[in-house]
């Protein structure tokens, strides 16, 4: 296999997008980052983009086609692929860009992700983010995703004696990280007592324990290594790449509070990347709810089961701590357009270690990226540095 660089990243800012349509977001995406990588549109070799359900959301299917048609690259016919994986849908369209170039099939590959997701209602919304569950088992007794992470979050408490403040506490620091990222949807710090006085979704978890509703676009650009200063002075190398799958239903687990897919992928990722857990300077990590992020800290190994709560409550997750976890604001506060998610931590990723996160910037040479679809039943991991 030969070793990969990302050369280029762009990033929409996320939000509620009314003026822009779903193809639109991906093409300003893909735009920002070939003028990043120095590169035409006529040099690119594959494209892979990452969409959970454009076919619920905006009414449009055959997205591979319509991403290549609308960017331009339709009459060179350039090789366009849909990867679906609910959530984990961006981190598995960077994983089958960076196979491609790593396995010499293609050079230049760009890895999307997009999701519109506020053209619909709310149950809408609820109604297709709740097919990334067992919908025969889970989604026919009327649980959605809150109330999954919900028995989770219960369950956790009262194992570990995780307190209502320590749970808060993710969404106050990733706000807080978020109010320093310009793409950010809420870009605003809050308090304790925003989070714990916030309107209840699924007992423990509160309206700003939650990931929102988002619209955005990502878009990175990978290259074989050896090439990779023909096109940027700070490529940015993938280290490691891990993927693992679990049981789609959450009542199958033998452990609903670790997620063992998340496990599996994380330990594939560091073996390959041969880096170990002290060498890693930040994760972007996928904090959907507050219980998420508690739980992803712990199942990649950075602490012992049960230390997370304490971990977030001393403010060694922070940026400036022992172990910062989503600078860019994470999905809580930077926005979860669910297709993309995975390809924005990428872009937050490589901004870090090129030294361009202003006013959240962390100074090391490693940070990865820790990517999950429904609740852990496919999770993908990559660890990037610098050259």
């Amino acid at each position: 296999m030969r070793e990969v660089a990302v050369i280029g990243v762009g990033c929409t800012k996320f939000g509620e997008k009314w003026e822009t349509s779903f193809r639109n977001l991906f093409v300003e995406a893909g735009a920002l980052a070939l003028e990043d990588a120095n590169l035409s549109g006529e040099q690119i070799d594959e494209i892979f983009v990452g969409n959970m359900s454009a076919g619920r959301f905006v009414e449009q299917e055959h997205i591979g086609a319509l991403i290549a048609d609308y960017a331009g690259l339709a009459t060179d016919n350039i090789p366009a692929t849909r990867v679906e994986a609910a959530c984990a849908s961006g981190g598995l369209s960077f994983r089958q860009a960076y196979t491609a170039v790593a396995s010499g099939m293609s050079d230049i590959v760009v890895a999307a992700g997009v999701e519109k997701m506020t053209d619909v209602g709310t149950e809408v919304t609820t109604d297709v983010l709740a097919a990334a569950a067992d919908r025969e088992w889970e989604g026919i007794a009327g649980i959605t995703f809150p109330g999954l992470y919900a028995m989770i979050a219960t369950e956790y408490m009262h194992r570990y004696g995780l307190t209502r403040e320590q749970l808060a506490q993710v969404a106050v620091k990733n706000h807080d990280n978020g109010a320093k990222n310009p793409n950010a949807q809420f870009r605003k710090p809050i308090t304790l007592d925003t989070v714990i006085s916030s309107t209840l979704v699924a007992d423990p978890l509160r309206l700003f324990d939650c990931s929102p509703v988002t619209d955005g676009a990502a878009a990175v650009i990978l290259a074989p290594l050896e090439r990779a200063r023909e096109f940027t002075d700070t490529p940015i190398k993938v280290l490691g790449a891990g993927q693992a799958s679990s049981t789609i239903a959450l009542h199958d687990r033998k452990d609903i509070c670790t997620l063992d897919a998340t496990v599996a992928a994380g330990n594939r990722a560091f073996q390959m990347a041969r880096v170990e857990r002290k060498d890693i300077g930040f994760v972007e990590v996928h904090d959907c709810f507050t219980i998420a992020e508690i739980c992803a800290i712990e199942d990649l190994g950075f602490c012992k089961k049960g230390e997370a709560g304490k971990l977030t409550e001393e403010g060694q997750t922070a940026i400036g701590g022992k172990i910062p976890i989503n600078p860019s604001g994470g999905l809580k506060a930077c926005g979860h357009p669910v297709g993309a998610t995975g390809v924005k931590q990428v872009y937050e990723t490589v901004k870090q270690l090129r030294g361009d996160a202003k006013g959240r910037q962390i100074d090391t040479e490693i940070g990865m990226t820790h990517n999950v679809g429904g609740t852990g039943a496919t999770v993908v991991c990559h660890i990037f540095g610098r050259v």
